[in-house]
């Protein structure tokens, strides 16, 4: 039985939605931070400190909490995709991905704000994506119009139809929280999922 109060610090739809697949009673939180990378910061690193940096901005605010908080960050090469926020910006992260392979770091973390302690995890995703034409990627953007998703696509929709294979360990990363690493985290704050 769940004891802890917890926090999920994201405005995010999709983490909402994903964090209620684990039958947990939690309420979500706006942080407000910046999330401009640093110079030269590896994707991997960016992602672990803005959800670090997510859960801290909430711990205030709540302060007898675990807070959960995410980031990602997609990778195209050296090229980091952000949201592309319309059309215009959509159909070209498509035609720059077409037939290649983007990279998905989805960091998850924890943070006790009553005890400052804090853990996380990082999971990686690739996504390799078909040789796309202006007419695929058009008529995917009309239909789902994912303007608010890195990389511009909603891969538990019909996003899935732009990829030859994705390799990873946990599909839900892909949405924008690891449901398996959170629940080894919240294992480890003696919250058991199954018990």
């Amino acid at each position: 039985m769940q004891t802890n109060k917890l926090v999920l610090a994201s405005s995010s739809t999709y983490r909402k939605a994903l964090l209620e697949k684990l039958h947990l009673n939690f309420i979500c939180a706006h942080p407000d931070i910046n999330e401009t990378a640093a110079a030269n910061e590896p994707p991997e690193q960016l992602a672990l400190r803005l959800a670090k940096e997510k859960a801290l901005a909430l711990a205030a605010e709540y302060p007898e909490h675990l807070i959960i908080a995410a980031d990602q960050v997609a990778m195209l090469g050296q090229s980091q995709l952000t949201k592309p926020g319309n059309k215009q910006n959509a159909i070209k992260q498509l035609q720059q991905s077409s037939g290649a392979e983007v990279k998905f770091y989805t960091s998850v973390c924890i943070l006790n704000s009553s005890t400052s302690e804090i853990k996380s995890e990082i999971d990686l995703c690739s996504v390799y994506f078909k040789a796309l034409n202006d007419r695929q990627i058009k008529n995917y953007i009309a239909l789902e119009q994912p303007y608010d998703c890195a990389g511009s696509f909603k891969s538990e929709g019909l996003g899935i139809a732009l990829f030859e294979r994705i390799q990873g360990n946990d599909p839900n990363a892909l949405i924008g929280l690891p449901l398996i690493k959170l629940i080894s985290l919240l294992e480890a704050f003696d919250i058991k999922i199954l018990e």
